[in-house]
């Protein structure tokens, strides 16, 4: 009985794990946190992106007395593909702007991580905006890659 308790741990542990990464896209950079940022950052205004915001979570966290490894996140969007979206349904307003983090892990390895717009669309029931969110991964995907390469 009391392996049987451990299994179940084990797997439900396991399966938290995988549900915590499910429709995250994570790239590894080559370039350390900040630069990268500033890469993407730099990338999507020049796309005529608006940029909302940029946290930068390391620099929040020293100011409560905390240490947190490099980690910054950019709020970014496109008003007029946001809208097409958000007509389909408005839930979808919930995970725009887009955000895309950029983190240091424990081993020094700098990874950007955004959701992936398929993941988005699935989760918002939007059927009617297939361009949209193709246009929208094929951005991403060039924006990205263009801040780690």
């Amino acid at each position: 009985m009391k392996v049987f308790v451990i299994l179940i741990a084990i797997f439900s542990f396991t399966c938290t794990i995988v549900q915590a990464a499910e429709g995250l896209i994570n790239k590894t950079s080559s370039y350390n946190v900040q630069k990268t940022m500033d890469r993407f950052e730099k990338i999507v205004k020049d796309k005529d992106f608006n940029v909302i915001a940029r946290v930068n979570h390391t620099a929040a966290a020293k100011k409560s007395g905390s240490t947190l490894r490099p980690t910054e996140l950019l709020i970014f969007g496109n008003p007029k593909l946001g809208t097409q979206l958000m007509l389909s349904n408005q839930t979808i307003g919930i995970d725009l702007p887009l955000k895309v983090l950029i983190w240091e892990d424990d081993k020094g390895v700098v990874t950007l991580s955004y959701n992936d717009p398929a993941w988005l669309q699935k989760r918002h029931g939007i059927t009617d905006r297939n361009k949209a969110f193709a246009k929208m991964t094929g951005a991403l995907d060039k924006f990205s890659d263009g801040a780690i390469k």
